[in-house]
């Protein structure tokens, strides 16, 4: 872990920029958490986190912006939604973390492990073109596009082909409706980012 939080309440600013522009683009009020923990209790990849979702939302409220954005936490979050669920002030973390990987790529801060932003990125063309996760091609481009062939080759072995065996995951992708509509979605993403 890079940097240790301190929690004292003369350490907060007056005014929290990042605070106001997340709950503006989120609607979630940070400052509503009253760090009980049970986000990061429940998180199933806490363990690969720099900072749990507890600690995210701690830097939120004392406006450590650089903290976060370099945080490999925000690229890790799955969106799973069990902070969601456990939260009893009903935070949308989730969205809180998309939120900060927008800033990120918005500012240019890439993840510290270029895997990380990597797969972020196959992740989302995947989804514009498909429609959805479309498997194949996401291991697919991951693999070409990190350049771990041979990583790439035990993960179709081993994951891959039982899957398809069992008609879990198909060679194409199905096809969907509203490719015009995903296009539109996309386009106006792009025009946001800088």
């Amino acid at each position: 872990m890079s940097e240790v939080l301190r929690f004292s309440s003369t350490d907060a600013p007056a005014r929290n920029p990042l605070r106001a522009m997340l709950e503006e683009r989120t609607g979630q009020d940070a400052l509503s958490c009253y760090q009980c923990g049970k986000c990061s209790a429940g998180c199933p990849i806490i363990k690969y986190m720099d900072l749990g979702p507890q600690r995210v939302l701690r830097a939120i409220q004392m406006g450590q912006k650089d903290l976060l954005l370099n945080s490999s936490t925000i690229w890790l979050c799955v969106t799973c939604q069990t902070c969601n669920t456990r939260c009893p002030r009903k935070i949308d973390i989730p969205r809180l973390m998309d939120s900060l990987r927008f800033l990120a790529r918005q500012e240019k801060v890439k993840p510290n492990q270029r895997a990380i932003s990597v797969f972020h990125n196959v992740f989302l063309k995947d989804v514009e073109l498909a429609g959805k996760l479309y498997e194949a091609g996401l291991i697919g481009g991951y693999v070409l596009s990190s350049m771990q062939i041979l990583d790439g080759i035990g993960l179709a072995r081993d994951l891959g082909l039982p899957m398809f065996l069992k008609g879990k995951v198909g060679i194409l992708p199905e096809p969907f409706k509203g490719r015009a509509e995903m296009a539109e979605i996309f386009k106006r993403t792009a025009r946001m980012e800088p």
